[in-house]
């Protein structure tokens, strides 16, 4: 209720009840003192991981910067996207290695394209999975060294003790944060998708491999043998890359800085509330945890107004509508063979197309086709006369092409890609294309079967209508909950402990393990009993024989 109400409510009052004016004034005064003691402000240190990762933890920053909280960002000075001077926060900038892997994903993703279409050995194959453990090795070595950096500054470390801050928000993949919470004693809040381990359901909840994909694997919840097979096989994989490759780093830090000896996993599995970035429209149903929070799609809006020569070029599309195609952050483009194939596939539809490339210009684009360095993603997806999404299946796109109902033509590159593109082509929302099928009539006739069966759209608004028919938005829940751990210093109480708990015990190992011995030495003891009445009633009848 705005103040102009309360006072008209307030002189009315006064006249119909005659309640003296200073008992009226003074209700008012508690009730609006009550209403800013509700809202007032935490104090909350983030420390983030760079790249397509900050753009999630900005959403939260800006949001819980409106609700009054008071936000300290911990930034590499080497740092591709987080300023160090903005409106929504202060920082922390912190002296690190400068270590660029653009030409790393370049180099990755063309070699992955020569294995795909046969160009290169197996021995190739696994050359490149052993140059991408390293880059991952690097980067968590590199992760460490910087909050090693920070825990030598004495200074440093006074100023964040003398802070008092009210929680850690941390995004999990590279850990640093996770390790600063436990050594500032401070509840820990997850902007989570992936963590050291691999995708986070993995580590806090169950996960029977029977019906839950490891994400690589490209399967459903509906494995065949073979496919489970598989699936097991990943799981350990998983398993060893943290353990060699990925803890020792962190086993290092944690020896050094906390009291704690637990391993990186602990320490994460520890955190008061996960925050996940996706939800189960998007997931696969699968077993939970108390403190895991769904916030998937808490970064889509709707859409604003066009600039007006963007506007000018959709409009002109008629209605045949345009398309758009992004391949995200990491991948400049693809190669110039294949940019070819799909300038001209372009070229062949009656669409407009907007195609975000920062490779060189292929030599075939069509008068159809506007070539741009950057877009208003969210916008363009939100456009009454969008037809479809060309995209390489990172969750930001995928979830917002979902939020507008959009179909998707996925072409997967690496990591969780796949995966993703996967779950939407299971719910009928769009279709897949792998690098080594891209041609001109491949991906042509793709495009046009998306667009011109109505079903994807269908699906995808359908899933569009359960993403939105929630009672809070996701983004609001997700402060909520920061919300709660700020004024409640903490979460225990939804805590699980079984991450204090040894594999065996966790597994019922030790319990199986007894009951085994107490059946074993039943059974021997029963087996020696007959066996000595046997043996004293043949000695009988043999002495009663004699």
């Amino acid at each position: 209720m705005h103040t102009g109400s309360l006072l008209v409510l307030h002189e009315y009052k006064m006249k119909s009840f005659s309640i003296p004016r200073h008992f009226l004034t003074i209700g008012l005064f508690l009730g609006l003192s009550v209403f800013t003691l509700s809202c007032s402000g935490g104090k909350v240190l983030v420390y983030p991981v760079d790249g397509s990762h900050w753009v999630n933890m900005k959403i939260l920053i800006e949001e819980m910067h409106t609700r009054g909280h008071s936000i300290t960002v911990v930034r590499p000075k080497s740092s591709w996207y987080i300023t160090e001077n903005s409106p929504f926060y202060s920082s922390i900038t912190v002296h690190d290695e400068i270590n660029e892997f653009a030409d790393f994903w370049d180099e990755y993703l063309e070699k992955t394209i020569e294995i795909e279409r046969g160009e290169s050995s197996g021995l190739s194959f696994l050359k490149i999975q052993a140059d991408l453990l390293s880059m991952l090795s690097k980067a968590h070595h590199l992760g460490c060294k910087m909050l090693s950096s920070m825990l030598e500054d004495k200074q440093l470390v006074r100023r964040l003790q003398d802070e008092q801050y009210d929680l850690v928000l941390t995004d999990p993949a590279i850990a640093g944060g996770v390790v600063l919470a436990h050594y500032l004693k401070l509840p820990l809040v997850l902007n989570v998708r992936w963590t050291t381990s691999g995708e986070a359901h993995f580590l806090i909840a169950p996960s029977p491999m029977s019906y839950v994909p490891l994400p690589g694997t490209g399967y459903t919840d509906k494995m065949s043998f073979t496919q489970r097979v598989k699936n097991v096989l990943f799981k350990s994989f998983t398993l060893i890359q943290n353990r060699y490759v990925v803890g020792p780093h962190y086993d290092v830090l944690i020896d050094k800085y906390l009291d704690e000896k637990k391993d990186i996993v602990s320490l994460t599995q520890a955190a008061d509330i996960w925050l996940m970035r996706v939800d189960f429209v998007f997931e696969f149903p699968r077993p939970t945890m108390p403190n895991v929070v769904y916030m998937g799609g808490f970064q889509c809006k709707p859409s604003k107004p066009l600039p007006e020569d963007l506007e000018a070029f959709v409009e002109s599309s008629g209605e045949h509508g345009f398309i758009i195609m992004s391949l995200g952050t990491l991948v400049k483009s693809l190669p110039v063979d294949m940019t070819n194939e799909i300038a001209a596939a372009f070229a062949s539809l009656p669409q407009k197309v907007i195609w975000r490339n920062l490779g060189p210009r292929p030599s075939n684009v069509g008068n159809n086709t506007l070539i741009v360095e950057w877009m208003p993603q969210n916008d363009l997806l939100g456009h009454s006369k969008i037809k479809a999404f060309v995209a390489h299946g990172g969750t930001n796109g995928v979830q917002e092409a979902l939020y507008h109902g959009v179909p998707i033509l996925g072409i997967p590159l690496f990591f969780d890609q796949f995966d993703n593109l996967i779950r939407v082509q299971e719910k009928g929302g769009g279709a897949i294309l792998k690098l080594s099928e891209i041609n001109v009539h491949s991906f042509g006739r793709t495009l046009r079967e998306l667009i011109s069966n109505s079903s994807y759209r269908t699906n995808m608004q359908l899933i569009s209508n359960l993403h939105r028919d929630q009672p809070m938005r996701p983004l609001d829940t997700a402060i909520f909950w920061i919300e709660h751990v700020i004024r409640h210093k903490g979460a225990t109480h939804l805590h699980s402990e079984f991450y204090n708990m040894p594999w065996y015990s966790y597994h019922s190992v030790d319990v199986l393990m007894v009951l085994l011995s107490v059946f074993a030495v039943f059974t021997l003891t029963t087996v020696a009993f007959i066996r000595c009445l046997c043996y004293r009633l043949c000695c009988k009848q043999k002495l009663k024989n004699e």
